[in-house]
């Protein structure tokens, strides 16, 4: 386990270029891989999460070249099974997408990752793939990895409503339609971020989105995805951190090129904003997404609730901002956030205690009373248990504040490779 000791940074200005989002960084290697030839990949994110999938489509039969663009060339016969189980290594999004592609391709699959992935719950897609015909089983009540599946083709077409808003849940089923005989339509009480529809879309697959009250109403009907040449837009849950520490640094001023500008993907900006954050968003130099400014600013409290907010990815980071704002932060209905890379909940009040602040919990929401400040964080000691976006908040936090020490920060070559030389630049 490595560590990491985190100084302040006496300022924190500068440009950052983050990483290639990771959503459509998997999903982009995924429809490459199920198309009938060649796709090329720009701006793909190159964190070992991403690279795990890599390797898992090219153990599933396609061809992948990595490069300044990677190249996919999809099986003409499909993707086949594999000797060997499939190691998504910790990558959630991994796991649950390839379970709804291998639904569909006929033959023995076994889905494996590390000690974290092999914790998180599978059930929630496990169930709807089994109704979709796909012979498909994990460990206990949870159903948690080694996930053992037998795919078979065509799959039966559901009507499906998304118990816990989740995208990667939406996707597996999705992806698994595209096997199925008829219309497979997916339900959703909040709207998750729309990266695997509007993809197929681009594909050439028969895909349609309604908004139907608070939620989405998604209907796939049944194709395979055409090569495409895919441009991958910056990850808005990778930028977070860095507007957070724009945010509360007292000679914050931070700019981030650009990033997916998806409505699903941006409430940690209407958040901050509400915060009393100075936040500027305007169209990319590049033509692909946003480009975002953060300076330093006196935050103020506020009430997050996790439908603003579908992934919960930024709460870890925001639950930084609440720390340093004058005032209480009240984060409601945050139970997923237990089921992830770490159990968040308990991380992200841990965090902010380290920092000086009061921290409560009452069911599934937590509280932060804020120092009024990031000058007046104290200084701390953290272990991530193989969470990235742990270590980021922790890094950022003490930037900003008094500095500290994280343990196992190797975690965060899963998502972000070049965080800490990012971090340093700023100085």
């Amino acid at each position: 386990m490595s560590h990491v000791t985190i100084t302040p940074l006496a300022s924190a200005s500068g440009r950052v270029a983050v990483p290639g989002d990771k959503s459509a960084s998997h999903r982009a290697l995924i429809l490459a891989a199920l198309a009938d030839g060649e796709s090329r990949l720009t701006g793909l994110s190159r964190g070992e999460d991403v690279r795990g999938t890599a390797r898992l489509v090219s153990q599933l039969g396609a061809v992948v070249t990595e490069d300044a663009t990677w190249v996919v060339r999809g099986p003409s016969g499909g993707l086949r099974p594999s000797g060997n189980p499939l190691d998504c290594g910790n990558s959630g999004t991994t796991m649950r997408l390839l379970s709804g592609v291998v639904a569909g391709v006929p033959g023995r699959h076994t889905l494996v990752g590390d000690a974290s992935l092999m914790r998180r719950p599978m059930d929630r897609v496990a169930r709807p793939l089994r109704e979709m015909g796909a012979d498909i089983t994990g460990q206990g009540e949870r159903e948690t990895a080694p996930l053992r599946v037998v795919g078979r083709r065509p799959l039966h077409s559901i009507d499906f409503r998304v118990p816990v808003p989740s995208a990667q849940v939406k996707s597996a089923v999705l992806l698994a339609g595209l096997v199925a005989e008829g219309s497979t339509v997916i339900r959703e009480s909040v709207r998750t971020r729309t990266t695997t529809e509007d993809m197929l879309a681009l594909a050439g697959v028969s895909v349609r989105s309604v908004d139907d009250g608070a939620g989405r109403v998604v209907t796939v009907r049944p194709g395979r995805p055409q090569p495409v040449d895919w441009s991958v837009p910056g990850d808005p849950s990778q930028a977070a951190f860095f507007v957070v520490l724009g945010a509360i640094h007292p000679r914050g001023a931070i700019t981030i090129d650009s990033i997916d500008a998806g409505p699903e993907r941006t409430g940690f900006l209407d958040v901050l904003e509400r915060m009393g954050a100075s936040i500027v968003r305007r169209p990319s130099a590049s033509g692909v997404g946003i480009e975002l400014e953060s300076h330093a600013a006196a935050l103020r409290g506020t009430e997050i609730r996790s439908d603003e907010i579908p992934s919960v990815d930024e709460v870890p980071a925001l639950a930084v901002a609440a720390a340093a704002a004058e005032g209480v932060s009240a984060f409601r209905d945050m139970a997923e956030l237990r089921v992830k890379e770490s159990d968040r909940f308990a991380g992200a009040m841990d965090l902010a205690a380290r920092l000086g602040c009061r921290v409560w919990a009452d069911g599934d929401d937590f509280f932060i009373e804020g120092r009024g400040g990031a000058s007046r964080f104290e200084r701390f000691e953290i272990t991530a248990e193989l969470d990235h976006r742990m270590v980021m908040s922790a890094a950022i936090a003490g930037a900003a504040g008094a500095g500290c020490a994280i343990a196992g920060a190797e975690t965060v070559a899963s998502s972000y490779p070049d965080f800490f030389d990012d971090l340093a630049s700023l100085r």
